[in-house]
């Protein structure tokens, strides 16, 4: 098994691209050992490394995140191992019972957020998982709209830029409703 690695825009986060399918459909992030204890096993043996912050899935890569005094010239070779491991013995990636972030229906939702709701699943979200990340609208309210960023987003020095220069002015584009683009806490 041959898995690539491309850098992100976070120096912090590895995207890991092992050639298959890592999860069929949304994406799991985990941000410490215990959540992935309960979720998966993948995510609990790679919080296993020495080093490891984040782990993240998505349909077909993996990002991790280290810790800032961590290298990843030391990691890697140990990163590539477990995921090698796990694909080639064909364990599940989630556990059964495991939920995962799902995408949202848009049911009851009013034209405007169809709009904005349709406009980041089509343009946005394809981008921001080249990048080994992803984002989740979690609201609009009085013309501002709240993003989440995950995966080799969140905490990206230029994941500012990506909201206030980049995604803001394209809502503000095609839908005039929009006013400002803020990260949701």
């Amino acid at each position: 098994m041959f898995i690539q690695t491309e850098q992100t825009p976070n120096p912090a986060t590895l995207k890991f691209l092992p050639g298959q399918t890592v999860l069929e459909s949304g994406t799991a992030d985990f941000t410490s050992p215990a959540d992935a204890a309960a979720r998966s096993l993948l995510a609990e043996s790679l919080f296993g490394v020495t080093g490891v912050a984040a782990v993240f899935f998505g349909h077909d890569f993996i990002t991790i995140t280290k810790n800032v005094d961590h290298d990843w010239y030391v990691m890697k070779p140990s990163l590539l191992s477990v995921i090698t491991e796990y694909f080639t013995v064909g364990t599940q990636v989630m556990n059964e019972s495991a939920p995962q972030t799902i995408a949202d229906n848009g049911e009851g939702d009013d034209e405007v957020v169809t709009k904005i709701k349709e406009l980041l699943e089509t343009r946005v979200r394809p981008m921001v998982a080249q990048d080994g990340g992803d984002i989740t609208f979690h609201g609009f309210d009085q013309g501002v709209v709240y993003l989440e960023m995950r995966g080799a987003c969140a905490g990206c020095p230029s994941s500012t830029a990506t909201l206030k220069m980049g995604i803001e002015n394209m809502l503000r584009h095609y839908v005039p409703e929009v006013v400002e683009v803020r990260p949701a806490n």
